[in-house]
């Protein structure tokens, strides 16, 4: 059943592709405006879709089209229904005729199992909101995925970032100590140079006076042993 089901929804023209996804987009987003839903009937029922983003480009990503179709065959109604007319429209496709003709004589050959115009929309229509609720899973999941690879790591950036800011503040703070310890070594080394010339000039005061003294006591011992023998 469900590689038959497959094979009415997998597009191998990327045309029809694209139009099918513009499609749905531009229907996404006409729901998504509307502020009060219209009263519900066979031939128009509507749902409620939620914020849409614009469908990628290129082939649908086959894992989620089976996902996605393997929600509508699990919510596969009785009878004869919107997926059986859409394999009764797909076996017309070969055939040369315009596209109203073939959808009206899809629906002579739906008559004959019992089926009418307002039970293949009201059908239809089940699968759109069995295809909703894929997305809303979806959305769910992807929140919890974003919050896991984005919303965590952005956390981390910035605690990271509050600890960089905080070792700059450090830097800052020990530049300021070492200029202020430069400053104060400086003013010591100053100190002690005017200490060294202190000291320095205590010395030679002490041996200027020792050299008068003794150079004098000297001299006279000099003069006792010439003149006192």
């Amino acid at each position: 059943m469900f590689g038959k089901l497959k094979s009415l929804f997998i597009l191998e023209d990327e045309n029809e592709t694209k139009k099918a996804a513009e499609k749905g987009k531009q229907e996404q987003i006409k729901e998504a405006k509307k502020e009060t839903a219209p009263t519900v009937s066979a031939h128009d029922i509507t749902i409620d879709v939620a914020n849409t983003t614009p469908p990628p480009s290129g082939k649908p990503d086959t894992k989620f089209v089976d996902i996605l179709l393997k929600a509508v065959e699990k919510d596969n109604l009785e009878g004869f229904d919107y997926l059986e007319y859409k394999s009764s429209l797909q076996s017309l496709s070969g055939m040369d005729m315009d596209e109203a003709t073939k959808y009206k004589s899809a629906l002579a050959m739906a008559k004959t199992m019992g089926a009418t115009p307002s039970k293949l929309i009201k059908t239809a229509q089940h699968y759109l909101k069995t295809l909703d609720k894929e997305k809303s899973k979806f959305q769910e999941a992807l929140k919890g995925q974003k919050a896991k690879q984005v919303t965590g790591k952005e956390a981390s950036i910035k605690k990271i970032a509050e600890t960089i800011a905080k070792k700059k503040q450090r830097i800052l703070d020990l530049q300021k100590e070492i200029e202020a310890d430069t400053a104060k070594m400086k003013t010591m080394k100053e100190g002690i140079n005017k200490s060294v010339s202190k000291v320095q000039a205590t010395s030679d005061n002490f041996h200027y006076a020792y050299n008068v003294v003794t150079g004098q006591i000297l001299a006279d011992v000099e003069k006792m042993e010439k003149y006192l023998k």
